[in-house]
């Protein structure tokens, strides 16, 4: 059976993913497929809209398939993890700047390279089972994939929190993160796929919205102490404050405690200057790739995946202790790579 079903169904291309049983997880063979088929129908006439949906309840697609990436980094072989993350950036610009409708369906898991083939779209669907997160600073990244530019879109410093902690947005936080649009109910997304099918019209995914009440943001209500500590100018500066903060507040140390000080502490370095320049798509995609090209051997990628994926002892042993990360060393790993810099040019 295929990783994932492509297909064009009445005025719409579809695009299926189909490893339920390892939850969608994106591989590199499946990014090179959407980008095929994304080419194609962009000269399409009779393809009005793309839809991007999963196969099983538990997750649209819980990351990318990095069992691959760590056997080649192990063996001191970088070049194959880079050329994934080129390829799989230059998607993510691709489906942001798609000039036809893209609507995502994203039930249960959503993260990591599920984020970047779907909150990068026009119409971003989520449902009662949604969990979206940008959990990479556990495995010793940055959150990629576009993430980092959603994040720091998202209202006031929510995006510092998200990135640096991980943590699991719900639908309303999703809206209100900017990770999402609408709230449909699971139960009806089979009337909806088939009713854009048949009209092409992807107007159908507001007035389907418009009929249910969007669930509360839990994040909306930590907003002021949130912003209060994550808007502080580094990661060294936010764990200071916390520190002293009141339980609720300083929960998000135990958060900070599991993930890669160096990923954390560049993740806040990332956002402050995505802000500060107003940055698009492929300005977060190429400082992404910066800390990504040097993850292998100068970050905590490697042990990262070791602890949390093939020793699964969760117990990471990192290059820097929680605090300890200088600015030094945070914009080394965000330095421009010269003649290594991702080529938007390149075809996958």
């Amino acid at each position: 059976m295929s990783d994932i079903v492509i297909q064009k169904q009445g005025f719409a291309g579809r695009i299926t993913l189909n490893r339920p049983k390892a939850l969608n997880a994106l591989s590199y063979q499946m990014c090179l497929e959407i980008e095929a088929a994304l080419d194609t129908w962009r000269e399409d006439d009779a393809v009005k809209l793309v839809i991007i949906d999963a196969n099983g309840d538990k997750a649209f697609c819980a990351g990318g398939d990095i069992q691959e990436m760590y056997d080649t980094g192990m063996a001191g072989d970088f070049d194959y993890g880079r050329r994934f993350w080129a390829d799989e950036y230059r998607l993510n610009d691709k489906i942001a700047e798609y000039p036809k409708p893209y609507i995502a369906f994203m039930q249960g898991f959503t993260m990591g390279g599920g984020v970047g083939v779907s909150c990068h779209g026009s119409h971003r669907i989520v449902c009662e089972t949604s969990k979206i997160a940008m959990p990479e600073c556990g495995i010793g990244l940055v959150p990629d994939v576009g993430g980092s530019l959603l994040l720091a879109r998202a209202p006031g410093n929510v995006g510092e929190y998200l990135g640096t902690t991980g943590h699991r947005m719900v639908a309303g936080d999703a809206i209100y993160a900017g990770f999402a649009d609408h709230f449909v109910s699971y139960g009806r997304w089979p009337a909806l796929i088939d009713q854009l099918c048949a009209s092409g019209d992807a107007d159908l995914v507001r007035i389907f919205a418009s009929s249910e009440v969007a669930p509360d943001a839990p994040l909306k209500s930590h907003r002021q102490w949130i912003d209060q500590y994550f808007a502080l100018d580094t990661h060294n500066a936010i764990i200071e404050a916390l520190r002293s903060a009141p339980d609720e507040e300083n929960a998000a140390l135990a958060e900070f405690e599991r993930n890669s000080p160096l990923s954390m502490a560049c993740c806040v370095e990332m956002l402050t200057a995505l802000r500060a320049n107003n940055s698009g798509i492929r300005e977060a995609l190429s400082q992404e790739y910066r800390f990504t090209w040097r993850s292998l051997d100068k970050g905590d990628f490697l042990e990262g995946i070791r602890a949390a994926i093939i020793d699964k002892d969760r117990n990471p042993r990192w290059k820097h202790q929680l605090g300890e990360v200088t600015q030094d060393e945070t914009r080394a790993m965000l330095a421009p790579l010269g003649e290594n810099e991702i080529n938007w040019e390149a075809a996958i």
